[in-house]
């Protein structure tokens, strides 16, 4: 029998995986969009042109992680199948290719504020029934929350993420290629970085750019 703590931690998880989803997907939309409005239409012609989560999911970042966070009581942390571009089809290969990166990131903060926009317009507007609302705003907070989060940890400069890449990109040295190598490690770096205690840092600044929004909205 799953007690009263279990049965509201299922129901977290239940909450959270569908904004991680449209969260994850919107990420990879967004380097494929801007990847073929560069001239680059190799994503598109690999299927990853589309909101469909489907399609991004990989096995590790999108699946075993969210399972290990739920079962381990951990935050909830994952990432998405890379999108393929090739910056030889750029008329600017350095200067598109830090747009394209920028823009996965850059997806995620527009729909953290987005979800901003639901959670202060039904946070404070009479127009909902209490329970309604209250349930809104939860989800709304999880958008949130899970958006500012992607966005912050694609930018950390750890092969594959997208930070790494944005420092090759403007960056170009031998040193940096060599860097970029270690991405065929990515999995067990980013593991490493989340168990150890430099996640602690970075979970602060995740709270602390959560934590601003919420005064925006008027509810901190």
């Amino acid at each position: 029998m799953f007690n009263h703590e279990a049965i509201e931690r299922l129901l977290h998880f239940a909450t959270l995986m569908p904004i991680f989803f449209l969260s994850i997907a919107a990420h990879e939309y967004a380097h494929a969009r801007a990847a073929y409005h560069y001239g680059d239409d190799t994503a598109k012609k690999q299927g990853r042109l589309t909101l469909n989560p489907l399609k991004h999911l990989d096995l590790v970042g999108s699946v075993l992680m969210p399972l290990m966070a739920f079962f381990s009581g951990f935050a909830l942390i994952g990432w998405a199948k890379p999108v393929p571009v090739n910056p030889a089809n750029f008329g600017d290969p350095r200067g598109d290719d830090a747009v394209v990166t920028f823009f996965g990131p850059g997806a995620n903060l527009a729909l953290a504020f987005a979800f901003l926009a639901v959670f202060a317009a039904v946070f404070h507007g009479p127009f909902l029934p209490i329970d309604v609302a209250n349930v809104v705003v939860q989800i709304a907070w999880y958008g949130m929350y899970l958006n500012v989060f992607l966005c912050l940890f694609n930018l950390l400069p750890i092969p594959p993420l997208d930070g790494s890449h944005l420092l090759y990109a403007l960056f170009p040295t031998e040193t940096m290629r060599s860097y970029m190598r270690l991405g065929a490690y990515g999995t067990f770096i980013l593991l490493v970085f989340i168990y150890s205690p430099l996640w602690d840092y970075f979970s602060s600044v995740v709270d602390f750019a959560l934590d601003n929004m919420l005064k925006l909205a008027g509810a901190s």
